[in-house]
């Protein structure tokens, strides 16, 4: 019988120097075939802008090779190579970390990780991801209104609160008026002027209910009303919940009560306080409260919101019921 150095031997002779990869590596170099197992992953794409990205890869074995070259390649088209656009991040075994750089917006990128040991090249899972919309200054809803935008952190949303009375295919959303038992029972979407006042439109918006908002056609093409935990991520690149309301809140006492306390607006989105009506249709807290719908649910018949109030810099962060009305901020796709 053989021993396993000459079984060894006999394997690389039979296999004709054959290269033999992991699952976490789809291709081999067949030009350039090597005996040695690679086993690595490509990253999961992070921090997606306009023009750059974050990749990389995590190579955990290479059966003795030596890893001359190692990094990401991407293309618009599926099996990136190193032949086009790459990145190269050292060499050797573990983790790395590749930025991706221009970038066309609004785009879709194939991305791999790759490895390049002395008899040639492997390739990683590969992944598909798109580049964030160009950002534009301003977004007109189905109604025509003109919003402002303002981009915090990695987020991009309106400055306004929303005023359509309008799906964004131009279907139009009920408006009970000053009827308060339609409001009341309306289990569709349905919105309100504060004190069912259109005077009170340009400045505080519209008041919508949940359902309103759950039908993914409240605000226009390309934007949505912000989820819970989009609203966590403004929170939290704020300060978190106990500074980020005086960071949000328009400053001064033209629409908030006196004394708007910790008010600076630093983030510009210029949150206003809306008020909102309640599940017997009236209407309450306008100057004291700004509350914003989420688009997440917590029950059959509560959502996640939050508000900030007039008398300190809080966000915060309660589930209330799907058929009161509250303002709704707008966040880029």
């Amino acid at each position: 019988m053989l021993n396993k150095g000459k079984t060894r031997i006999g394997l690389i002779i039979l296999l004709g120097m054959i290269v033999m990869f992991s699952n976490s590596c789809s291709k081999k170099n067949d030009s350039n075939p090597t005996v040695q197992i690679l086993v690595f992953t490509t990253t999961a794409v992070s921090d997606i802008t306009q023009t750059t990205a974050i990749s990389g890869g995590n190579i955990t074995s290479a059966d003795g090779a030596n890893i001359v070259a190692r990094g990401i390649c991407w293309d618009t088209i599926q099996n990136p190579t190193t032949a086009g656009n790459k990145t190269e991040d050292g060499t050797g075994l573990g983790t790395f970390t590749s930025n991706l750089t221009t970038l066309t917006a609004n785009t879709k990128y194939y991305v791999r990780a790759y490895v390049t040991v002395e008899a040639g090249t492997g390739y990683g899972n590969e992944i598909l991801f798109s580049t964030k919309q160009d950002i534009p200054a301003t977004v007109t809803d189905i109604d025509g209104n003109v919003y402002n935008t303002v981009t915090i952190g990695t987020q991009t949303w309106l400055k306004e609160n929303l005023k359509t009375t309008k799906y964004n295919d131009g279907t139009g959303i009920a408006f009970p008026g000053s009827n308060n038992a339609l409001w009341q029972n309306n289990t569709s979407g349905a919105y309100a002027w504060y004190n069912n006042d259109v005077a009170n439109k340009n400045t505080y918006g519209a008041l919508y209910n949940w359902a309103a908002v759950n039908g993914g056609k409240l605000c226009p093409a390309g934007w949505h009303v912000a989820t819970d935990a989009e609203w966590q991520t403004l929170t939290d690149f704020l300060g978190g919940g106990a500074l980020a309301g005086g960071k949000l809140k328009e400053t001064g006492t033209s629409h908030w009560n006196a004394p708007n306390t910790s008010a600076t607006n630093q983030s510009l989105f210029t949150a206003l306080p809306g008020g909102s009506r309640g599940l017997d249709g009236s209407f309450d807290t306008k100057g004291f409260n700004g509350y914003f719908w989420s688009l997440t649910g917590f029950s059959a018949t509560d959502a996640w919101s939050v508000y900030m109030y007039y008398g300190n810099g809080f966000v915060y962060r309660y589930s209330f019921n799907k058929s009161f009305g509250y303002s709704v901020r707008c966040v880029l796709d």
